[in-house]
């Protein structure tokens, strides 16, 4: 039952939030920390428990959720002063959201293991905060099958499907396939979505007219419409966010002989864009850096 199982969780951002109250609402005890405490202190009313530290977090957690912005937060938070190494307890288990290196992930988990006797399941989703929000994450889990299979309920409180993809480090080394596919496939809509600018056709419909042919995808349907002009408070994630994972794609791309062409031009238009709006800035403003809705020339009808 969820209620026999302690949670806590590490990085209440745009993607740790959502999924802390969807563990709450679930039926888990959970306890929060954030770096910047007034992230973790909107859950309050939620019904989450604020921890002071990561490690008084993990001396009360059977399981510690973790998701931050790369490997070094992840270092930080687990090994830093007041860390996670500090007051984990034997045979508990770290779940880490984050998307990281998968040898960097290899490298923690071991380390971990052999100085407290944590387990260490690397367990990077898609989905974005859309799927956090409604629970329909998609996990790609690197971990011992016994100890994923023990993850089962809080998993299904989170997502609508986990696949269990090897060992510690497989869940990264998947999340970073699928960066590879969703990197270039949002570069790909905006540029047709240019090409269709100024061919004179209702961009605002390409979406909807795609929809079911060989060419759909989620981020044409849930993304595209703002990369055509729809206008939209929600963050997607941040251009360097994206260019980060790119990268450490292309680095184990490097280590592992697999030739990576496509992915090569990627990164380097992220990196432009990134350069020329601002590595912060959300995905949507490739809009901005390919000058959609510029001198448009749409048709009226």
């Amino acid at each position: 039952m969820p209620e026999q199982m302690q949670i806590g969780y590490l990085g209440t951002g745009l993607m740790g939030a959502p999924m802390v109250r969807r563990l709450i609402h679930a039926g888990f005890p959970v306890s929060v920390w954030n770096r910047s405490e007034n992230k973790s202190s909107s859950l309050l009313g939620d019904g989450a428990r604020l921890a002071s530290s990561p490690s008084e977090l993990a001396k009360e957690a059977d399981v510690v959720c973790m998701c931050v912005t790369d490997a070094d937060a992840v270092e930080s938070v687990v090994f830093g002063d007041a860390g996670v190494v500090n007051g984990a307890k034997r045979g508990s288990v770290l779940v880490d959201f984050s998307s990281i290196a998968p040898d960097a992930t290899r490298a923690m988990a071991a380390r971990l293991k052999d100085e407290t006797g944590m387990h260490w399941v690397d367990a990077p989703v898609s989905g974005g905060v859309r799927g956090a929000t409604d629970g329909t994450l998609i996990v790609f889990c690197g971990g011992d099958s016994s100890v994923i299979e023990r993850l089962t309920p809080l998993l299904a409180a989170i997502a609508s499907r986990t696949t269990h993809m090897g060992a510690v480090g497989a869940g990264q080394a998947t999340k970073l396939c699928n960066q590879v596919i969703v990197s270039s496939n949002l570069l790909a809509i905006s540029e047709a979505l240019l090409l269709g600018q100024q061919c004179g056709i209702r961009i605002d419909r390409l979406p909807d007219a795609l929809q079911g042919g060989w060419a759909d995808s989620l981020p044409l349907q849930i993304i595209g419409p703002h990369l055509a002009g729809a206008t939209s408070k929600n963050s997607i994630g941040a251009l360097a966010t994206m260019l980060k994972d790119i990268d450490t794609a292309l680095a184990l791309s490097g280590e592992s002989r697999a030739a990576m062409r496509v992915s090569s031009e990627v990164a380097a238009t992220y990196k432009k864009a990134s350069d020329a709006v601002g590595g912060s800035s959300d995905l949507t403003s490739l809009r901005t850096f390919y000058g959609i809705g510029k001198n448009k020339v749409n048709s009226d009808e």
